[in-house]
C-alpha cells in the first residue's frame, strides 16, 4: 500500500499552542488543504524553545518541513531552531527555507552582494565600527539621506532613514532620524549619539547596510511573491514605515499603513517587474550565492521600491529586502503552487 508522503508545518506558539493546533484552526490552512487535495499528509508543529527536543522527534518522522519563523519576535531569535533544523535536513527531511539558503537570502547583506543587478542601488555594507564611524558620516555629508538596516530583523526593527539637520562638520552635529518600526516618530539627535545607538547591530559577526533613501516611497512598495524561481503574485501596499506621521500622531488612522492588495501573477501592471524577476534578476542572483534551483525557497519575497523613471517615463525598481523566514499573508494563488513545489520537490528527492 502506498503510503503519502508527510509535511511538518513550522511556527511559533506556546505550549497550548501546539496542543490544540489542526490544520483548520491556523493562519496557514489554505496550506493544508492544498497539500490534502494532492495526497500530501501535512501536519502542525508548532515550537518554542521549551519544547525543541520534541519538536525535533516530531520533524524527523516527516519527509519535508515547512517553516514560518520570523528572525526576530518578542525577544526571541531563530538560533535554537535553525541549528535544530540544520540537524533535522542532515537526517533526511528536506527543509524549505533551509538556515543556510536564509542566511544567503534573507539577510540585509544581499543588498549589498546584488547591488550591481539592475534591481541594486549606491548599497554600502560596514563590518566594524571603524568602517562605520569613517565612512558613514562623510557619505550623509555629501549624498543626502541615507537608509541604515541591519543585517536580520524584520517588522522594521534596526531600519532607520538619517539626514542632516545641519551641515556635518564634526561629531557635535545633529540629524534627524525615523525608525520604520509602526508608531515611530522622528527624533533630533547628534550624530555620535545615534551612531552609537546602532553599534550593537554590529556585534556577533553582524553588520549595517547603507542606501539612499527613495524619493518615491509614498508610492508604496511592491511585494513580488516567488515560489521557487516563479513569480506567483504581488501585493501593492502605501506603507508608512520611514514617511513622518501626520500631526494627529503616529496612532492616528491616517499614520496606518493602507491594506496590501493582492494580484495575482498575470496582474498587467506588473509584467515588467515579473519579467525581469524570472529571467535576469532571481537567475543572476541565484548565481552571486551559489544557490540552485532545488534550494530556493518554497514561498519567497521580493520587497521593491520605485526607484526614478527612465527618461522615457517607465518606472524602476529598487530592492528593498527578501523576506524568507516567514512570508505571510500570501496572494490566493500561493497556496496551490506551494503544495505543487512541495510535491515536485519530494517526486524529485
Amino acid at each position: 500500500m502506498h503510503k503519502a508522503p508527510k509535511v511538518a508545518v513550522v511556527w511559533r506558539g506556546d505550549r497550548e499552542a501546539r496542543r490544540t493546533a489542526t490544520p483548520q484552526n491556523n493562519r496557514y490552512h489554505r496550506v493544508f488543504e492544498e497539500l490534502a487535495a494532492i495526497g500530501i499528509d501535512a501536519e502542525p508543529a508548532v515550537y518554542d524553545e521549551a519544547f525543541a527536543g520534541e519538536m525535533r522527534d516530531q520533524l524527523l518522522t516527516a519527509d519535508a518541513v515547512l517553516v514560518w519563523v520570523n528572525p526576530l519576535d518578542d525577544g526571541k531569535s531563530r538560533v535554537a531552531l535553525d541549528a535544530l533544523l540544520r540537524e533535522v535536513a542532515a537526517k533526511g527531511p528536506w527543509v524549505s527555507a533551509h538556515p543556510d539558503v536564509i542566511l544567503k537570502m534573507g539577510v540585509k547583506e544581499i543588498l549589498h552582494r546584488t547591488r550591481h543587478l539592475g534591481w541594486g542601488t549606491d548599497t554600502h555594507l560596514y563590518r566594524s565600527l571603524q568602517a562605520f564611524r569613517e565612512e558613514f558620516p562623510r557619505r550623509l555629508r555629501t549624498e543626502g539621506p541615507r537608509v541604515l538596516k541591519r543585517n536580520r530583523g524584520n517588522a522594521g526593527q534596526g531600519v532607520w532613514k538619517v539626514e542632516a539637520i545641519e551641515p556635518l562638520a564634526g561629531g557635535a552635529a545633529m540629524v534627524r532620524v525615523l525608525h520604520a518600526q509602526r508608531g515611530s516618530v522622528p527624533e533630533e539627535l547628534g550624530l555620535a549619539e545615534f551612531m552609537a545607538r546602532c553599534e550593537s547591530y554590529l556585534v556577533d559577526d553582524g553588520c549595517i547596510l547603507d542606501q539612499p533613501f527613495q524619493p518615491r516611497l509614498p508610492d508604496g512598495m511592491i511585494r513580488c511573491y516567488m515560489g521557487g524561481d516563479r513569480v506567483v503574485g504581488f501585493g501593492h501596499q502605501l506603507i508608512k514605515a520611514l514617511i513622518p506621521p501626520p500631526p494627529e500622531g503616529p496612532d492616528s488612522e491616517a499614520a496606518q499603513p493602507g491594506p496590501r492588495t493582492m494580484h495575482p501573477a498575470s496582474a498587467e501592471p506588473f509584467q515588467t517587474l515579473r519579467a525581469k524577476m524570472e529571467t535576469e534578476w532571481t537567475p543572476q542572483m541565484m548565481e552571486v550565492l551559489g544557490i540552485d534551483r532545488a534550494s530556493l525557497p518554497i514561498i519567497w519575497d521580493a520587497d521593491f521600491l520605485y526607484g526614478p523613471r527612465t527618461a522615457a517615463g517607465e518606472d524602476t525598481y529598487v530592492l528593498c529586502e527578501i523576506n524568507v523566514s516567514s512570508v505571510f499573508a500570501i496572494p490566493n494563488q500561493a497556496p496551490a503552487e506551494i503544495a505543487r513545489l512541495v510535491a515536485e520537490r519530494l517526486s524529485a528527492a
